[in-house]
């Protein structure tokens, strides 16, 4: 089959999905290691037998509902490409508010700490955007944190400390000057984590506690020791929990606390700065 065949097959096989022409463009791009200018350009192009048996199978694979990121082993997220792995979360376009609003407050003389860095999405973007600045980076998964580190290497961002450890638990009291953090938000029973993409992610990134509030309520109280006067804490949370996580910052003390919306108009990051 040629280039334009390929297509059609994916988008055949993938039709009841919710982005079968993407998923085989991308898919197609990643066997042909190419763009999809490259594939509208060169659509009479003929794949050969390994080509065609590679799509083929990653199209299947995808129908079954495994993850385009996990079949491609990578995700685009701010202005890198991110290695991805069944340890780590799939980086969403939404988080990249999370380093818009840290760009914003960032200085050069900050001590910054991003808390569950997962594939160093966002601190490997903060660290591209401010090669001077070190950020430092927490994650309890060893395998998530292996990744990151693998990332930050392939992009040459000797800026970054990782550290393995729970949250804020061994951060010296007022020692930091901002935390960010994309923690686990999701209610335990929620369906949704049995559906989608989401199934095949680590559960321990994604629930926590029957509300889904347990670790945003830890980072939030160890923030309010670790960070120093006027420190900066922002955490991206569900698209229904603004109002919580507004009352956990002002009731550990924290003032300016705001709700910043996603590019789809919902709240999804509740900053605030520690009172003096």
């Amino acid at each position: 089959m040629n280039i334009a065949q390929a297509l059609q097959y994916g988008r055949g096989v993938l039709a009841d999905t919710e982005s079968p022409d993407i998923d085989s463009q991308m898919l197609l791009c990643h066997v042909l290691e190419c763009t999809t200018t490259y594939l509208h350009t060169w659509s009479e192009q003929v794949l050969n037998d390994e080509q065609q048996a590679e799509f083929t199978a990653l199209i299947q694979q995808r129908s079954e509902g495994k993850p385009v990121a996990h079949l491609t082993g990578q995700r685009g997220f701010w202005s890198l490409d991110l290695a991805v792995t069944p340890d780590t979360l799939i980086p969403r376009p939404d988080t990249e508010l999370l380093v818009t609003l840290a760009l914003e407050k960032l200085r050069p003389d900050m001590r910054v700490v991003d808390l569950g860095t997962g594939t160093g999405a966002v601190v490997l973007s903060l660290a591209q955007e401010n090669p001077t600045v070190t950020i430092f980076a927490m994650e309890y998964s060893r395998g998530a944190l292996k990744v990151a580190k693998q990332n930050a290497q392939s992009h040459k961002l000797n800026n970054v400390l990782f550290w393995q450890g729970s949250w804020l638990t061994a951060v010296a009291d007022n020692s930091l000057d901002m935390v960010v953090s994309n923690p686990p938000y999701i209610e335990a029973d929620d369906p949704h984590l049995s559906q989608g993409d989401v199934q095949f992610e680590p559960l321990s990134a994604l629930a926590s506690g029957a509300d889904g509030l347990d670790d945003i309520r830890q980072i939030v109280e160890q923030a309010r020791r670790c960070l120093k006067a006027s420190g900066w804490l922002m955490v991206e949370h569900g698209y229904h929990q603004a109002t919580q996580v507004q009352q956990l910052f002002r009731d550990a003390g924290f003032v300016d606390v705001t709700s910043q919306p996603d590019y789809g108009g919902n709240d999804r990051v509740v900053m605030g700065k520690l009172a003096v």
